[in-house]
């Protein structure tokens, strides 16, 4: 992904706000390695560091329509620019990038367009006929970005916070699937899908449908100029997303340029059972599999670097995002700059431990709703600014605006676990790419319960981290952190240590308005902690406070040595990161 920062407005056109521009854009340049790029009209400043995936060539950026009284800086990627730029059959385009028709699609249709694009993406547009702007933001969040405002009546945007914190008096996350015009002052949603209302839906599931659909979504993703892979940590969405590719690849543009040997990465702590189960699949695939080993210690000491990039102190995305943060570095040193990965899943279809526990279908539904709406927070922010600190991509067709729509408008009841009737999580994706003539993987891979948990050997991972923490954080620190954090307190020293990370990197109210905070347990949101009584003591967003779900007897604090080995076997897993094999 890209690094784009616009300050627009600033009722300064000097050589020194130039170079201060030009000083904070240099802080997204790990978003953006191949080129720099600033265009100044007036006291208005669009610059925009590249990574060069579509015509590395001629597309570097801003972007401009054929007078270039339209420009655009844009971070993202836009699957249909080709059925786009069909359209726009009287505008010549400078270069052949797929974010080239923006600019062209404001003239045509003016701050209606939006919708019209499929991909991922932010970006911002000046008009310099009248010096009017918009900001846009994708659908879901895949793509990060902030917006700020200066005491000088300046809006400032930028990729990640890092970019505008110390030059803003307030700024917060732009919300997904908004836009912002200078010409009304506000923001307004243009992404107004069907399932937004959260109204239950009633189509019946079709397992066809459902597969081809998401095969839609990887193939429309597989469109690139550089060379790519993708994540496989041998769990089930993974394991689909490279299943698709390597069977649809041989017929792309891409194979022509690249070859249609698809190569597959994956990391975790050395003898994990889930870097075996990614071999499997990458052997079964025939894919050429690239496979890392981390240390605990190496995790603690990139903590702070992981802190730095994410840009939040939420225990669970820190837990994941170090490992994705690791392998990411490793990738692009092999020369990869784009990786297609898995994440948005488990909030679609329900694969979470605790929606066993969903009361009924309407529960059900509105859980998923919840969660996709809160994805940018989360996993989104993961994926994009863990692969991003190291000039990486990261693809995820699960969260395909035409994919979600399809899995938003089947019947939840479809969705709903029923371990008695053989219905396990995510039964419905499972059963779609149940091919008996064509297998996309082995029954035992595409059945497998991604939960399940075979040694213990995961938590040492969390197990360090918590031991790490305890280091650095006394109680009598924790006995006071209601006054030094008295907004998102952190109730466990691992979250104080985190929190005093972030702190130092980003110490105004502002960006600690921008991490959500609230009751979970086992990463539910807090709504869904209602669903069992017993889970209003037991908060914590790993999955072992989610255990009762199979044993209501086991206590969530017991040690894994202390288990018999039956309850081991039942550990179920919460969390699968692509390509990252270790357990939350």
């Amino acid at each position: 992904m890209c690094g784009i920062l616009a300050v627009l407005g600033c009722s300064d056109d000097s050589q020194t706000k130039r170079v201060r521009v030009l000083e904070l854009s240099r802080r997204l340049k790990h978003r953006g390695p191949d080129w720099s790029g600033l265009h100044q009209h007036g006291d208005c400043y669009l610059a925009h560091q590249r990574l060069a995936i579509v015509d590395p060539a001629s597309g570097d950026q801003p972007l401009f329509n054929e007078d270039k009284s339209v420009a655009v800086t844009v971070n993202g990627e836009i699957y249909n620019h080709e059925e786009l730029r069909k359209k726009l059959v009287n505008h010549k385009f400078r270069t052949g990038s797929d974010c080239d028709v923006i600019a062209h699609l404001y003239e045509e249709y003016g701050e209606d367009f939006v919708d019209m694009l499929d991909g991922i993406f932010s970006f911002v547009l000046l008009d310099t006929r009248d010096n009017s702007y918009i900001v846009a933001r994708d659908a879901i969040g895949v793509a990060s970005l902030y917006i700020g405002w200066g005491l000088d009546g300046s809006v400032w945007i930028s990729s990640e916070m890092k970019g505008l914190n110390d030059d803003c008096e307030h700024f917060e996350c732009f919300p997904p699937g908004h836009l912002y015009s200078s010409k009304t002052g506000g923001f307004r949603r243009w992404y107004n899908p069907p399932w937004f209302s959260e109204a239950i839906p009633s189509v019946p599931y079709d397992p066809l449908v459902l597969r081809r659909a998401f095969e839609n979504a990887v193939i429309k993703r597989l469109m690139t100029d550089v060379p790519f892979g993708v994540l496989l940590s041998g769990g089930l969405d993974s394991s689909l997303v490279a299943s698709i590719t390597a069977r649809y690849l041989a017929g792309t543009k891409t194979a022509k340029h690249w070859g249609s040997q698809l190569h597959s990465f994956c990391v975790g702590l050395e003898n994990s059972p889930d870097l075996k189960a990614a071999r499997e699949v990458a052997d079964y695939l025939g894919t050429v599999h690239h496979e890392f080993h981390f240390t605990v210690q190496d995790g603690i000491d990139a903590i702070e670097d992981v802190i730095y990039h994410i840009e939040t102190y939420d225990v669970t995305t820190i837990r994941a995002s170090t490992p994705m943060f690791l392998m990411s570095r490793k990738i692009k040193s092999l020369g990869v700059k784009m990786v297609i990965s898995g994440e948005g899943s488990d909030e679609i279809f329900g694969g979470y431990l605790y929606f066993h526990k969903a009361p009924n279908k309407d529960e059900f539904h509105h859980e998923t709703c919840r969660k996709i709406k809160a994805l940018h927070q989360y996993d989104c922010l993961r994926a994009n600014k863990a692969t991003s600190a190291w000039g990486l991509e990261a693809r995820v067709p699960f969260l395909d605006k035409q994919f979600i729509n399809v899995a938003m408008s089947i019947d939840p009841e479809s969705k709903m676990i029923k371990r008695d009737e053989g219905r396990i999580e995510k039964w419905i994706l499972r059963r779609a790419f149940d091919d008996e003539e064509h297998p996309y993987l082995p029954k035992h891979i595409l059945y497998r319960q991604k939960e399940q948990f075979s040694d213990g050997v995961g938590y040492s991972w969390i197990d360090g981290l918590k031991a790490h923490a305890d280091q650095h954080v006394t109680n009598k620190m924790m006995r006071n952190a209601s006054n030094i954090f008295p907004h998102n307190t952190p109730m466990t020293k691992e979250a104080y240590y985190y929190r005093m990370i972030f702190e130092r990197f980003f110490p105004q109210n502002s960006a600690r308005l921008t991490v959500p905070g609230g009751a979970t347990v086992a990463c539910s949101t807090a709504k869904a902690v209602e669903w069992d009584a017993a889970w209003k003591n037991n908060l914590d967003p790993s999955g072992r406070a989610a255990l009762g779900v199979h044993l209501s007897a086991y206590n969530a604090e017991t040690p894994l040595s202390n288990m018999p080995s039956q309850v081991i076997d039942n550990i179920p897993r919460m969390i699968e990161v692509p390509g990252v094999a270790i357990q939350s």
